[in-house]
């Protein structure tokens, strides 16, 4: 079947991206800040706790699940993240970001709020899909729409921050359990429901707040309503009360025909034909952070119960540090994203993290470190981690043109999820059962093959993207020259 002729209509000119860059920081984009990226804290929170609650989920008391259904239970979560990601990366590029962030946003608050309520397995299951689905288009929705409303001198920082939070809701998440789950304060099949019931609560204030963001001017450009974007950029700029606002130079102006819907043979030409260099960086990056994490998370429990008889009601308290480290990182480190630059700073981060996971490996397997000092080189390897981490989600929301940016993100955001969350938490996990030392060095020093390889290929193919348009980085793929 042949493909249809492009949708093209009319042919126009306008400074509207370049007015957005030019925008000075105000309370328009706190409002952003907070509204869209509050959901990474609350995905952080309970994430952490459904790893807290699967003990708690195998008492007869509460709903009797094996370990095998618990990760199954966890299987359901990352099957809905990633096809959330693709149906609602692709439904965003060609319907509006504001749509699709209220609709996303409601699907996980749902999915959460129905697991607070699961009668057995399979209810449990189906609310954990729901909930992965939800999250994943948030991924999509909420990151193309950061990125296009948030002017360029600050969007590699901005970004990065955001991503980062996810973090500060795993402490939170970690200290709340404290509460939700002790049975001292509430019964064993009542806590773990509370915990969930959570997010709910705060979700709804967000999608209230939700109300006040407009939709992408950069989107509505694009898709043949000039006189609305017109009116979004003006709004903004009325929140620079105070400010000069010149008209940006000619030289800056856009010209674009609508095209008002694009088929995946566009999108799938654009990510393995136009800019095959480019997806190739989004690949390495997004699965060598994505192994490096999983590989962490989902066994740094065995690590210390096995190797140093840390108690297991004691193996949660250490996730408080991880998690500030995480959140510190992309904090104090994301200004130099977009000073020093997206090619150094990613390499970089990429670079010291391979390193420190290096040292920490060896240190392993010569039976050098304690429990203490194996946590400490953790939280120091986390701190440059997660900003690289982070900037893995940074590249590939801004290196791709505007038309596809949601698929874009979903694709990478997926392909990261299916081989950090299926391959390396079960590769790991059969290291650890070997109980060689020797065994589990062998697997971090692949891991940190990866992370070096992600630097390299980072240095030689990045993209130098701070400070600059998103449309100097990569035009719209309906732009007229």
């Amino acid at each position: 079947m042949r493909s249809q002729a492009p949708d093209y209509r009319d042919e126009i000119e306008t400074l509207i991206p370049a007015r957005l860059d030019r925008v000075p920081w105000s309370r328009f984009h706190w409002l952003l800040v907070v509204a869209l990226g509050i959901t990474w804290i609350l995905d952080g929170l309970e994430v952490t706790l459904m790893g807290a609650v699967a003990a708690i989920l195998q008492h007869p008391q509460t709903l009797n699940f094996s370990a095998a259904q618990i990760g199954f239970v966890s299987s359901c979560y990352l099957t809905g993240a990633v096809l959330g990601a693709l149906v609602f990366g692709h439904l965003t590029d060609n319907f509006g970001r504001r749509t699709f962030f209220f609709i996303t946003l409601a699907l996980y608050l749902a999915g959460v709020g129905l697991t607070a309520c699961a009668w057995n397995l399979w209810s449990f299951a189906l609310f954990r899909f729901i909930t992965g689905a939800g999250i994943g288009g948030e991924y999509s929705a909420v990151n193309s729409a950061i990125d296009e409303l948030i002017p360029a001198e600050y969007r590699g920082r901005i970004d990065l921050a955001i991503n980062g939070s996810f973090w500060l809701g795993a402490a939170l998440g970690s200290v709340s359990t404290l509460v939700t789950l002790n049975t001292a304060i509430f019964p064993i099949n009542l806590g773990w429901r509370l915990g969930f019931a959570i997010g709910p609560i705060v979700g709804a204030v967000i999608l209230y707040l939700r109300k006040f963001v407009p939709e992408s001017p950069r989107w509505l450009l694009t898709h043949g309503r000039m006189a609305e974007a017109e009116e979004v950029i003006g709004e903004i700029e009325r929140f620079a009360v105070g400010s000069n606002l010149e008209t940006p130079p000619l030289e800056f102006t856009l010209r674009i025909r609508h095209r008002h819907r694009f088929g995946l043979d566009v999108v799938f030409e654009a990510i393995f034909h136009r800019y095959l260099r480019r997806s190739i960086v989004g690949f390495v990056l997004m699965t060598a952070q994505a192994f490096v994490y999983n590989a962490i998370f989902f066994t740094y429990a065995l690590v210390l119960t096995r190797y140093y008889s840390v108690r297991p009601d004691a193996t949660g308290l250490y996730l408080l540090p991880f998690a500030i480290s995480n959140f510190l990182g992309p904090l104090l480190l994301g200004r130099f994203f977009d000073t020093i630059g997206r090619r150094q700073m990613i390499a970089g981060t990429y670079a010291a993290s391979a390193a420190v996971l290096a040292l920490t490996g060896w240190m392993f397997a010569h039976g050098m470190l304690s429990s203490f000092t194996q946590a400490s080189l953790w939280t120091l390897m986390f701190f440059f981690a997660s900003p690289a981490a982070s900037s893995a989600y940074l590249t590939v929301s801004e290196i791709f043109p505007l038309e596809i940016r949601a698929l874009a993100i979903a694709v990478f955001y997926s392909a990261g999820t299916a081989v950090g969350g299926i391959v390396a938490p079960w590769f790991f996990g059969m290291l650890i059962d070997t109980g060689s030392r020797q065994a589990l060095f062998a697997g971090y020093m692949i891991a940190v093959a990866l992370m070096l390889t992600a630097a390299i290929v980072e240095a030689a193919l990045g993209v130098p993207a701070e400070r600059k348009s998103l449309e100097q980085i990569a035009a719209p793929l309906s732009s007229a020259g």
